[in-house]
């Protein structure tokens, strides 16, 4: 019977990390996302790159963010940061829209052109395995607690830093961040 659990155990164990899931990854790179338009965004295409990681919401206060999350996006892509736009729907039903409707909301208002991933979970058993890790690296305090929370990810694919929704995208805080991350060899 023990050694029927203990296989289960490991199956279970090795599934999770087939899947992308937390228990295996080394480093953002190991996680793939699906983009707004279709198609899977694998992280590793972003090797040596930083990558603001964001989850947005098209109704929601902070909204507005996406002028600075654009501005930061025009100001450092040349330098090797990625923003990288996640929708979320988990905080007060924020983000209601298909990916359409998504897209042409923040191209039409915002000029977002930086990627954008289809909407997934940030939070709770459903989140994507990007934030399971996120919170499994970094720890509970860096959970999501709302829309246009931000993590950054250095040109190794290791997770340095999180930042609450009220922190702006053009603050001097994220900017002396991303200027660490981009230098990490």
């Amino acid at each position: 019977m023990a050694s029927t659990v203990l296989r289960a155990l490991f199956a279970a164990t090795f599934a999770m990390g087939m899947m992308g899931g937390p228990a295996m990854a080394d480093t953002a790179h190991d996680f793939t996302f699906e983009k707004l338009e279709g198609g899977a965004l694998p992280m590793s295409e972003f090797k040596g790159k930083a990558v603001l990681v964001v989850n947005t919401a098209s109704f929601c206060g902070y909204t507005p963010q996406y002028e600075g999350l654009q501005s930061l996006w025009e100001t450092y892509k040349d330098k090797g940061l990625v923003v990288l736009g996640v929708p979320a729907n988990n905080f007060g039903a924020q983000e209601p829209g298909t990916a359409a409707e998504i897209k042409t909301f923040c191209e039409g208002n915002y000029s977002v052109d930086f990627p954008m991933t289809d909407k997934v979970d940030v939070v709770g058993n459903q989140a994507h395995p990007f934030y399971k890790w996120a919170k499994q690296t970094l720890g509970d305090g860096s959970v999501p607690k709302w829309n246009f929370h931000k993590y950054l990810v250095n040109t190794k694919g290791e997770l340095v830093a999180a930042f609450p929704s009220a922190v702006k995208p053009e603050s001097a805080e994220i900017k002396t961040a991303v200027d660490k991350a981009l230098a990490a060899k």
